[in-house]
């Protein structure tokens, strides 16, 4: 029985041995059969160095073409620490070739890690004399590093790149997807010590570019509004000077300006609005930096100090702020600009007529408050036409009370003022208004001629785009189509457009009285010769009141009858005189007389100016 025991005993182990081994023969042979594909490719890339190809970024052109941002030829230089032999040369030619510090370098050639990056965008004369040197351990690879050849030509629009070649702020993020293309790689056979193995060839994956951006930007347009901002800027020793010009029959924006700009190919550079002012020169003087701090230290040396002195949060706020596009990054009063909006709100609503008769002693009386006209004796009696013309608060006053809270309100909605205009832009900011149930006398008051709310100037710029164009309430923007490398259109793109904003006989009415104001009112000074201009100036006080501080504004569009430019300019606490009407005004004439020829828009000169001419030309003729 025993033996009967044993012998089974010995059958079951022997059963378990078989059972084992084939089960091990059948696992072998899954691995070495069925899955020899997945570990050949797991041992290889054991045997494989991958070193990343940056992919070439998208172009970003105007609307004819020019490019704006494009891309530089450079090189990224690497050392693998395992294929090193020699460290002190390796240490010793990096830091002479790349003028780098010794103890920066060496800890990143002594680094037992796979690759460590000592230096990117390098130029392409500097890397080939690495690669002459032919030292072991040491990767010169291809790159691309954003190059922007107007420097500070819209830079707060456009934005820049990171060193990863990633959109940062601005155009560039916001199409990130369109401009940014698929990196490549180049992988090198290595023995099981990391060194390479000589004579294998390596494989590489080629990078796919980025996709080209078409903008509505126009590069001359851009220029002539960046230089007659940066022009008052000057004049007026103006904190900042910003310009929107677009098309307010679709949206698309032709130059978008927020001066001092900055540099995009050192966007990391401080500028100091100071370095730009100069004092108005005396006769026979030559210009003057503005002001002296103390006895031999000039405005600009001042804040090359400050700036010296900032922590690293201190830095990079002030970064920020530069990098900030007023345009759409932050909210401001409006002042009397907004009235185009109030008027057209009692138009829509039919409580006002033009003939209408209203009384300005100076001032009005709300409730407790006693509200001035900016003419401190009054205006008298003016029909509702002339207040528009004079710019009278207690006129606008009167008007807004006819309308009411809720029908103010319903017209602000019509006209875009409670949501973002949808601008293709990073960080639009939104309009900061009173809750309706909360909206008295007094607040009404001062809403209907631009106070006690803030929106942005591409809000009032949409808004007074829908007023001017029929009533249609267009999505402004930049974008305008991408292609490929070879030229080929990629995409095309869409924006919203909302009709039936206001009625289109409101908005001829309105043409009309933005046309008397620049032509016999408050704006006269936009007029340009040849073209019939409409418009509306500001001038609205910054808080807290009384501080002295001002924003001058013109927004003016042309030819009245069928606009096919329109464009606001705000001047941020300017020195001296203030008034929109005297200061911003002139500077959208002076640009509309520029624009308006050069995108072909013919001079519509009357009949009388045209014999004023004739008989000119005939005088100078007969005195030659």
């Amino acid at each position: 029985m025993l033996k009967t025991f044993t012998r089974k005993k010995i059958f079951v182990v022997a059963l378990l041995i078989i059972l084992a081994f084939i089960m091990l023969i059948g696992r072998l042979s899954y691995l070495m059969i069925a899955r020899s594909d997945y570990y050949l490719k797991k041992a290889e890339a054991l045997h494989e160095r991958e070193r990343s190809i940056k992919a070439k970024r998208g172009v970003i052109y105007d609307r004819n073409g020019v490019e704006l941002a494009g891309n530089k030829p450079v090189c990224s230089i690497s050392v693998i620490h395992s294929q090193i032999t020699d460290e002190d040369k390796v240490v010793e030619a990096l830091c002479k070739v790349l003028s780098l510090e010794e103890e920066t370098v060496r800890k990143k050639v002594k680094a037992n890690t796979i690759r460590e990056k000592i230096k990117s965008n390098v130029d392409k004369e500097t890397a080939d004399i690495l690669r002459e040197m032919n030292l072991d351990g040491v990767m010169v690879d291809e790159d691309y590093k954003r190059y922007y050849p107007y420097d500070s030509l819209a830079s707060k629009v456009l934005g820049f790149t990171g060193s990863d070649n990633q959109g940062i702020v601005g155009i560039e993020v916001a199409y990130e997807d369109i401009l940014a293309g698929t990196p490549g790689s180049i992988l090198t056979l290595t023995d099981a010590y990391g060194l390479e193995i000589e004579n294998e060839a390596e494989s590489r994956i080629e990078p796919v570019s980025g996709n080209n951006l078409y903008v509505s930007i126009d590069v001359n347009i851009q220029k002539y509004a960046e230089q007659a901002a940066t022009k008052v800027l000057k004049a007026k020793q103006a904190k900042r000077v910003s310009v929107v010009l677009m098309n307010p029959q679709n949206g698309e924006i032709y130059a978008m300006v927020n001066v001092p700009e900055y540099n995009l190919n050192d966007p990391y550079t401080l500028v100091s609005v100071e370095d730009l002012y100069v004092k108005p020169s005396v006769e026979g003087e030559a210009d003057t930096v503005t002001t002296v701090k103390e006895e031999g230290t000039t405005e600009a040396e001042e804040k090359s100090k400050s700036i010296t002195e900032m922590t690293e949060k201190e830095k990079q706020d002030a970064l920020n702020n530069m990098w900030r596009n007023f345009c759409i990054n932050d909210t401001y009063e409006p002042g009397s600009t907004f009235k185009l909006v109030t008027a057209t709100a009692a138009l829509e609503e039919g409580v006002v007529k033009l003939e209408d008769t209203f009384s300005c002693p100076g001032f009005r009386m709300v409730e407790d408050r006693r509200i001035r006209c900016h003419k401190v004796g009054g205006h008298g009696t003016e029909t509702f036409k002339q207040g528009f013309m004079n710019s009278c608060n207690p006129v606008f006053m009167d008007v807004g009370a006819r309308v009411g809270v809720s029908a103010m309100y319903k017209n602000y909605e019509k006209l875009g003022l409670f949501e973002k205009t949808g601008v293709d832009l990073p960080g639009e900011a939104s309009s900061i208004m009173h809750k309706q149930e909360n909206v008295k006398a007094v607040e009404l008051a001062t809403m209907s001629f631009g106070q006690s709310f803030q929106i942005t100037p591409l809000q009032l710029l949409r808004a007074a785009s829908a007023v001017v164009n029929g009533g249609t309430l267009v999505t402004p923007h930049f974008g305008v189509y991408a292609t490929d490398e070879t030229g080929k259109r990629t995409k095309t793109f869409s924006y919203e457009e909302k009709e039936n904003a206001i009625e289109k006989e409101t908005s001829e009415m309105m043409k009309e009285l933005l046309e008397a104001v620049v032509a016999e009112g408050s704006g006269h000074k936009g007029q340009v010769e040849g073209y019939r201009v409409g418009g509306k100036t500001a001038t609205s006080e910054k808080l807290p009141r009384g501080n002295g501080k001002y924003i001058s504004s013109f927004l003016g569009f042309a030819p009245a009858d069928n606009p096919q430019v329109i464009g606001i300019i705000l001047i941020d606490e300017p020195v001296g005189i203030y008034y929109g009407g005297t200061i911003a005004a002139p500077v959208m004439s002076e640009m509309f007389s520029n624009i308006l020829p050069y995108l072909g828009i013919e001079a519509d000169y009357s009949e009388e100016q045209i014999k004023e001419s004739v008989i000119s030309i005939d005088f100078e003729d007969t005195v030659e």
